[in-house]
């Protein structure tokens, strides 16, 4: 099982052989032998790389929470041991950037046992199925499945560059944007429906785009009005080439959450950067803001 989880891991049989010790030819043939047991195909094997069957995907994911239960048992019983390990972490592109990657140097520096692989994207990632221990996610918690670590809050902006306003007219009130062309991030939640404290409204334009940072950059080119964090804007607002609208309107402050899996035992390098991450942001104002 520690052959086949880390061959997932690492990619390769190969890698995985230098990683434990062993060997390739010894990984390869633990990880058949654990398929024949098994009566099942967990891994398609190429030239180029490894690939997870859909049985080795759900199968993994159980033999990952089975050896962190072990390696936590382990590390029970040994006094001041050092976390260690791989930890899996899903992140939000833009939050990732600006206030995550900043934070790793130390944080490794600190856990120099430990390794880390930063999933960084925007798309919905489940963690029971994808072997992650922990997501950083912007907004509430609906997964009852999951448990929730608060580590941050922001607000949200509506903001446009002097130069469209210069053009477009401010809007006055959330109901005026739909007379005007609203950048689009099409992974928001809301899909195209931008919330504000006494409103929702539809909003539509020419420019649709999946990155935040691309969302940012088309509101400074004047493409249109812009919503989303207000960190995210910042640079802007500072020099002067963007304008906040709609102030008195704006939504409640949204949640930056730290999830993992309620049944599963949370292994020690999960709890320290849990640990190490909240007392970080706790430090950067733009996210320690209180509801």
């Amino acid at each position: 099982m520690t052959c086949f989880a880390r061959a997932v891991e690492t990619g390769s049989f190969s890698a995985a052989g230098r990683d434990l010790g062993l060997g390739q030819p010894n990984v390869s043939r633990y990880v058949a032998a654990l398929e024949e047991h098994l009566q099942s195909r967990l891994l398609h094997r190429t030239t180029r790389k490894l690939a997870l069957t859909p049985e080795g995907e759900r199968y993994y994911a159980e033999v990952r929470r089975i050896l962190d239960a072990v390696a936590e048992s382990e590390f029970s019983l040994r006094e001041n041991a050092e976390p260690s390990g791989l930890l899996r972490v899903a992140c939000p592109s833009a939050l990732a950037h600006a206030f995550v990657l900043p934070q790793l140097p130390a944080f490794l520096a600190r856990y120099s046992r430990l390794e880390l692989d930063l999933q960084i994207n925007d798309r919905y990632v489940n963690l029971i199925d994808e072997g992650a221990e922990l997501a950083i996610r912007i907004g509430h918690l609906e997964d009852s499945a999951l448990r929730v670590r608060h580590i941050g809050f922001f607000e949200r902006a509506c903001v446009a560059s002097v130069d469209y306003l210069a053009l477009r007219g401010v809007p006055e009130t959330p109901d005026d944007l739909r007379a005007h062309d609203c950048v689009i991030y099409t992974l928001l939640s809301s899909g195209s429906t931008w919330r504000f404290r006494d409103a929702e409204i539809p909003v539509s334009g020419r420019f649709r785009v999946n990155s935040p940072d691309a969302v940012r950059e088309a509101v400074n080119a004047g493409l249109g009005i812009g919503h989303g964090p207000r960190w995210l804007f910042e640079e802007g607002l500072k020099n002067g080439r963007l304008q906040i609208l709609l102030a008195g309107h704006a939504a409640p402050r949204v949640p930056i959450q730290m999830l993992y899996v309620a049944n599963r035992l949370l292994p020690r390098r999960a709890i320290v950067f849990m640990d190490f991450i909240a007392e970080a942001f706790a430090k950067i104002p733009a996210l320690n803001l209180q509801m």
